[in-house]
């Protein structure tokens, strides 16, 4: 799409570009809750590169030989074989395209893998183990011949500590999430398979998201000011565009009191204009809530019926409420994605079955399962290790409690983890087994579970070795006395379509307290779909580890056990903050609870979420975002920042098109910043060295960077971090463009976004 900056402003009144800083009053802050119309549809031409050049050439061709009604034909969703179809064209040999859930995994299928949730692979902080996850996932996605893959996930971006779907995303900061997103995006269409990030955009709660559910009316309006949702919400999203993804999912509920699937802000000036989005947007499933409007907002293709289009798009067309340009952009964005990702050529027949019909087998897992477990303890968090609890010393004799610990045997009580469909995802309870994924259509179907006592006992009897076990006892009988350490493993739930009602439950808290009490030993695991807290027992004396376990995926006990045992010496990140007191989320506790006809969620906090607005309201939490321990200790030293060249006055040139992903010159490299980190410790091991930027008129600091190095005992290595010019600029609403501010800019780099080890400054200036 070739527009230059300057043609692609939308010319909006503001009083400030500082916007989403902290205001008390709504009305104070610049184009706070608007969304103005932005119309018409911009028409994708594929320039961003010659090789969508070429795609569009090609789609443009054939959708020039289709009729009106094939045109909407292939807009229209269909129920079939896959969670969504889109209309096929015989005669010109366009077949219906497949789209599947989920973004940790194919859903309701046999021979596939339970990848770790995303919320897990954020905790790795590694760019190489998102790219092979994308890759690995989109492999099988392929190889069930499943054209579109609805994922990676940033939205939710975790607005809400008790969000119901913050899980699936891949954490609450815009930085980490945008790294994953990218890395997930261009693994995944790497394999050929077309890439949806989801969902577009601040779709941050799950009650009332839609109409009359929960309560009669419309859906919630998620209202923020401009600066806030480039800033925050889009941000992620940009690195995943960069990478060339095919298509984007809008979102179920309001912005801004217009639904997101025809909000003609975030559709055709934000993500198609500003962002050159080149490829087709599909509608959440059942989140088209109008025909013209959507059409003519930006929606392509619409999931997965299209009550409000077919024969109603046709008409539209012909009776002018929606243009020729329009059908035909929209026909043509969905045949050029097709094209660029090559699957007109050679690409696999559609290999998804009803379990209830008789078929032959598609396996896709390869050799899936060792990445998965690689993953799963790179993404799993030492967070207390009293005198070198662990890793365990060869033991001898363990005991092991909780339900977490263990597979259970009736699949109806325990669904989501035994490939169940969609529909019997909900109702978890904390008595129903170990959890490898959260519920709703984001949760995976393993082939197979191994369960952290599977892995453990394993060990044990190996060792010959005893190991005792309650896997359901709220204050099981006295432990034995001879074990070395009593092991409890607990969980937290949540699934899409409710948020959860407590960071916390008693009967969890309870089992700890009443096993500690009795083991003087006591190491527990938590696995969560996000913020767990654990100040009921976290500072008991008889706690002696405790390991925030996420989400890993089918090999769940084999990476917990290669933790426990020190074969992996744990590299996890914290991706969130863990509070003392739930209250200290205050306002961001919980989702937005309105019984009005037309509810309201006012983003009053702007970009305050999570560890930025702790660092604002001085709030020590429980553990800090980006904490995590490990088997031995580093050290740094040697900052080292280069002059930049960057000026207040550089502004990105107005002269140069905009490519898919926004202003080319955004992704300029303008600083460097390096650092030497050392394992001073006597084990090997990972380190995620973390870089953090206090940006003048921002958030006090904000990650920006960030590396996992291995380091032997007694190595030092360098580590660089490159910046962009996006990496230090904020989004100006005056201006409508990302501009680098006059003035001093900090820098620190250290374990945590609270261990910061060293610190510096370099100045902008006129």
């Amino acid at each position: 799409m070739r527009i230059s900056v300057q043609s692609a402003l939308i010319t909006l009144a503001s009083t400030s570009a500082c916007a989403g800083q902290g205001y008390t009053n709504e009305s104070e802050v610049p184009l706070y809750g608007q969304s103005p119309p932005v119309y018409p549809s911009p028409v994708g031409n594929g320039t961003s590169n010659s090789k969508w050049s070429a795609s569009y050439a090609r789609a443009k061709e054939l959708v020039g030989q289709m009729t009106l009604e094939e045109k909407a034909n292939i807009t229209r969703g269909f129920t079939g074989r896959c969670v969504g179809n889109s209309g096929a064209i015989p005669r010109l040999n366009i077949p219906p395209l497949c789209f599947a859930d989920a973004p940790d995994g194919i859903r309701g299928q046999e021979f596939v893998s339970a990848f770790p949730a995303q919320i897990h692979l954020a905790a790795t902080f590694s760019k190489d183990l998102m790219y092979q996850y994308g890759h690995a996932l989109g492999k099988e996605y392929r190889g069930k011949g499943i054209n579109v893959a609805l994922g990676p996930v940033a939205g939710p971006l975790g607005r809400v500590a008790r969000g119901g779907r913050n899980w699936e995303g891949l954490s609450n900061d815009p930085y980490l999430a945008g790294i994953g997103m990218g890395a997930v995006t261009r693994g995944m269409q790497d394999t050929g398979v077309i890439s949806t990030p989801k969902h577009w955009l601040l779709n941050e709660q799950e009650f009332r998201r839609r109409p009359n559910q929960d309560v009669e009316g419309e859906a919630l309006s998620s209202n923020v000011d401009d600066r806030t949702l480039h800033e925050l919400y889009a941000f992620p999203f940009m690195d995943s565009l960069r990478e060339g993804a095919g298509s984007v999912m809008c979102s179920y509920q309001r912005v801004n009191n217009s639904y997101g699937c025809q909000n003609s802000k975030l559709l055709n000036g934000i993500l198609k204009t500003e962002l050159g989005f080149e490829g087709f947007v599909v509608s959440d499933w059942q989140a088209q809530h109008a025909g013209v409007a959507t059409a003519n907002a930006g929606l392509d293709i619409v999931m997965p019926d299209g009550g409000f289009w077919g024969q109603n798009l046709t008409d539209a067309v012909n009776n002018g409420s929606v243009s020729t340009d329009r059908i035909n952009d929209m026909a043509t964005r969905i045949i050029a994605t097709w094209y660029q990702l090559g699957q007109d050529q050679d690409y696999p027949e559609i290999g998804v079955y009803s379990n209830l019909q008789k078929h032959l087998a598609v396996e896709v897992q390869d050799d899936h399962a060792d990445l998965i477990r690689e993953i799963g303890a790179a993404g799993t968090v030492l967070v207390k290790n009293v005198n070198n609890t662990l890793p365990l010393k060869n033991p001898k004799f363990l005991t092991v409690y909780g339900y977490d610990a263990v597979v259970k045997t009736n699949p109806w009580q325990n669904p989501s983890r035994f490939g169940g469909g969609y529909e019997v995802n909900f109702g978890w309870n904390t008595l129903n087994g170990t959890m490898i994924t959260g519920g709703g259509s984001g949760s995976s179907t393993p082939s197979y579970v191994i369960s952290p006592f599977q892995a453990i006992n394993e060990r044990i009897a190996k060792n010959r070795g005893t190991i005792r076990w309650d896997f359901e006892s709220e204050n099981p009988y006295s432990p034995y006395v001879n074990a070395e350490a009593c092991l409890v493993f607990i969980n937290a739930y949540a699934s899409e379509s409710f948020d959860r009602t407590s960071l916390t439950d008693g009967f969890s808290d309870n089992l700890v307290n009443n096993v500690a009490a009795n083991c003087s030993n006591t190491i527990v695991v938590v696995h969560s779909t996000g913020i767990r807290t654990v100040d009921a027992w976290i500072e008991h004396p008889n706690v002696t580890a405790v390991l925030f376990g996420l989400l890993p995926g089918q090999e769940s006990g084999n990476s917990i056990a290669d933790i426990l045992y020190g074969d992996v010496a744990p590299s996890g990140k914290l991706p969130f903050t863990v509070a003392k007191n739930e209250s200290d989320y205050g306002a961001l506790l919980n989702s937005s609870v309105s019984f009005d006809a037309f509810p309201q969620d006012d983003f009053t906090e702007g970009v305050y979420i999570d560890y930025r607005a702790f660092d604002r309201d001085n709030i020590e939490p429980r553990y800090e975002f980006g904490f995590g321990l490990t088997y031995t200790t580093f050290n740094y030293s040697g900052l080292q920042i280069a002059n930049t060249n960057l000026r207040v006055d550089s502004l990105p040139d107005p002269n140069i098109s905009i490519v898919q992903g926004g202003h080319p010159q955004l992704w300029d490299v303008v600083q460097s910043i390096n650092a030497t980190v050392g394992n001073s410790g006597s084990v090997a091991a990972y380190e995620v060295a973390q870089l953090y930027v206090g940006i003048p008129d921002s958030p006090a600091r904000q990650l920006r960077g960030f590396e996992r190095i291995w380091l032997a005992a007694g190595e030092t290595k360098t580590v660089t971090f490159d910046l962009t010019r996006r990496d230090l600029s904020i989004w100006d609403v005056v201006a409508q463009q990302w501009r680098v501010q006059e003035g001093e800019y900090q820098a620190w780099v250290g374990a945590s976004s609270r261990d910061l080890r060293l610190n510096g400054t370099f100045s902008i200036r006129n």
